[in-house]
């Protein structure tokens, strides 16, 4: 009888170990309009045949976390099944008046940055729930920015295991050798969203590192 009930512990054990393993999270974190949902949008079309989300030039177009569940991708061989999580914009400082020269009116514009705000502040609660971050940095940018800084500190000082995706290298302006040379400690991946370029090689981390 005893036996009988260890063995029953065990395959319960067991079975909630896999479980775990099969929720895996995967979150977008970076600052705002660095590419981070039209990323997410590239997976899920890949992968699911659907968007996550609106991608925009307006600042903040992503201000509620989205999750996508059960996105499966193949690499090499092998294949990992994820909840993918796009985060709205880490920002230090919103200001209404960014939307208003987008062309919103003010009371529109104040109205968003109060979503903005909130979005940032849940963006970050996320990270408790998530198990590895990609971090969307927009290659055209100096990378040495306090948003960046502060999101990779972050994620150090929470073990949590990430990879640097230095976006945007379509574009002429784009320096992802910048990117890597700012953070050489870290794993850097230089990518275009937009295009597709390099993504495949993204997917083959990501099932490695998971």
């Amino acid at each position: 009888m005893v036996l009988v009930k260890l063995r029953k512990r065990l395959k319960s054990l067991i079975s909630k170990m896999f479980k775990k393993k099969s929720d895996v999270k995967i979150g977008l974190y970076g600052p705002v309009n660095s590419g981070k949902t039209t990323l997410a949008n590239k997976i899920c079309t890949d992968w699911l045949g659907e968007d996550i989300g609106k991608a925009s030039v307006v600042p903040h177009e992503t201000r509620e976390i989205q999750v996508k569940e059960k996105v499966k991708i193949e690499s090499n061989g092998k294949s990992l099944t994820f909840n993918l999580v796009d985060t709205p914009g880490i920002a230090t400082k919103i200001d209404f008046e960014d939307f208003i020269k987008h062309g919103m009116k003010k009371k529109a514009a104040k109205q968003r940055a109060k979503e903005a705000t909130k979005g940032v502040i849940e963006a970050i609660k996320w990270l408790d729930n998530v198990d590895m971050v990609l971090v969307v940095l927009d290659s055209t940018k100096d990378p040495l920015d306090q948003v960046n800084i502060t999101i990779l500190g972050n994620l150090d000082a929470r073990k949590i295991p990430f990879i640097v995706v230095a976006n945007k290298v379509d574009l002429k302006s784009s320096k992802a050798s910048r990117v890597r040379e700012a953070f050489p400690n870290y794993k850097t991946i230089g990518i275009s969203a937009k295009t597709g370029f390099n993504v495949e090689e993204l997917y083959n981390h990501l099932v490695d590192a998971v």
